[in-house]
Parts: structure tokens; C-alpha cells; sequence
């Protein structure tokens, strides 16, 4: 049975949490200083477990918050089309007044019921699990008694971790995935169970500017 280490990319200048965010999707953004800060960090966190495989989204992001683990666990990083980032279609790149200015019907069902939105252009949420289930299968396969770490995207992992969890894909707004969290799930005999969700433990001595609450981590202002 594998175990999955499921990782959110670090922060880019996109969710930095200055300003309004950013439909991003494919658009193929670097970490920014916080970010690479926060890739060393889940290196040091993870360096001593016992990873078998790292996979990571084919965008640059994704790939650059696995590059300081890679070096640490001497392993390759192998990307996976499985775990890229949802295809917004032409609500890429627009901020979310935007997107709800041009696009107000699609934009309030996404804020309602995001299972039902079709993005113009792009993918649903559905399309993202399909893929997602798919990976499963062949990791679960390829890796039995592993471990291994994936690094995807916020809406990547909120839909694997809805789908581990048995929860409907509408449930996205109750998982929260911070920049550099991580996600711990356990394949069993019965099924998935989850082991952590969303720790940003290993994240307290880096520079936060996008957690959900980062009064909790006593972060001094920078």
C-alpha cells in the first residue's frame, strides 16, 4: 500500500497576498523569495523520510519547490501530467473582479457549486479528478509499501484531497492548502485514510504572507 506526501508549490508573485488574486492555472510562474524559501523548508522537513519517487506538476513553480528535496534525497523529479494545474481557460490570468465582471454567471457557480463549472476554454473540476484517479492507480501500482511526495497546485489538491477524504467535489472551499503545505495520505486494505492535512509546521521560521491565519505563527511583519 503506498503513502503519499502531497505538497502544495511555495508561493508565487501571483498568491502573495499583495493585491487581488489571480486565476493561474497553466500560467508558468517561478517562486518568488518567500516561495524558494519555502521549498528549502519543506526539504528539511521531508529530507529524512523515506522517499522512494518525487513527482511534480510540469510547471516551473511546482518543479522549483522540489528542487532543494531532490538535492536533499538524491533523487530525480519526474513530472506528471496528472498533477498540473486546472485549466481556467480564458479566466487565466484575470483577477476575480474580472473574472466575475465578464463572466458573471460562470464566476457566481464557481463560488456556489464549483463541481458544475465548465471553465470557457479550459477544464472542470471533474476533469481534474479523472486524471488525478488515474495517477493514483499507476503510482499505487508502480510504488507498493513506498512512499512517495507529489507537489501540485491549490485546486489539484484540494480535489485529491476531497476525493481521498469521500467528500463531494463542491466541498473545495473546506480545504484549505497553503503555499508549501503539506498533505499525508494512507492507502489501506478498506481505503484511503489521511494522516495530516494541510501542515505548515515545517513553514514557522520562513516568511508568510498568505496563510489563512498567520497570527498563529507569531510571524514577524516584514
Amino acid at each position: 500500500m503506498i503513502r503519499i506526501i502531497l505538497v502544495r508549490h511555495g508561493q508565487t508573485t501571483w498568491n502573495a497576498g499583495a493585491g487581488e488574486e489571480r486565476f493561474r492555472g497553466r500560467t508558468d510562474l517561478p517562486l518568488d523569495d518567500a516561495g524558494c524559501a519555502q521549498a528549502q523548508a519543506v526539504a528539511r522537513r521531508l529530507q529524512r523520510d523515506a522517499i522512494s519517487a518525487l513527482y511534480s506538476s510540469p510547471l516551473l513553480r511546482a518543479q522549483q519547490t522540489f528542487q532543494p528535496l531532490a538535492g536533499a534525497v538524491g533523487l530525480p523529479i519526474q513530472s506528471h501530467p496528472g498533477l498540473i494545474d486546472i485549466n481556467y481557460g480564458r479566466f487565466q490570468g484575470m483577477t476575480h473582479s474580472e473574472a466575475a465582471e465578464v463572466y458573471p454567471q460562470q464566476y457566481a457557480q464557481w463560488q456556489s457549486t464549483p463541481s458544475q463549472v465548465h471553465f470557457p476554454g479550459g477544464e472542470s473540476l471533474h476533469d481534474v479528478q479523472a486524471r488525478l484517479l488515474a495517477m493514483l492507480e499507476e503510482l499505487a501500482d508502480r510504488h507498493s509499501e513506498q512512499i512517495v511526495a507529489l507537489v501540485g497546485h491549490q485546486i489539484v489538491n484540494k480535489v485529491l484531497a476531497c476525493t481521498l477524504l469521500g467528500l463531494d467535489l463542491d466541498q473545495i472551499g473546506r480545504i484549505q492548502q497553503d503555499t508549501g503545505a503539506l498533505d499525508i495520505f494512507q492507502q489501506t486494505d478498506t481505503g484511503w485514510i489521511t494522516l495530516c492535512l494541510n501542515d505548515v509546521c515545517h513553514l514557522h521560521d520562513t516568511v508568510q504572507t498568505n496563510l489563512t491565519n498567520p497570527d498563529l505563527f507569531q510571524v514577524t511583519p516584514q
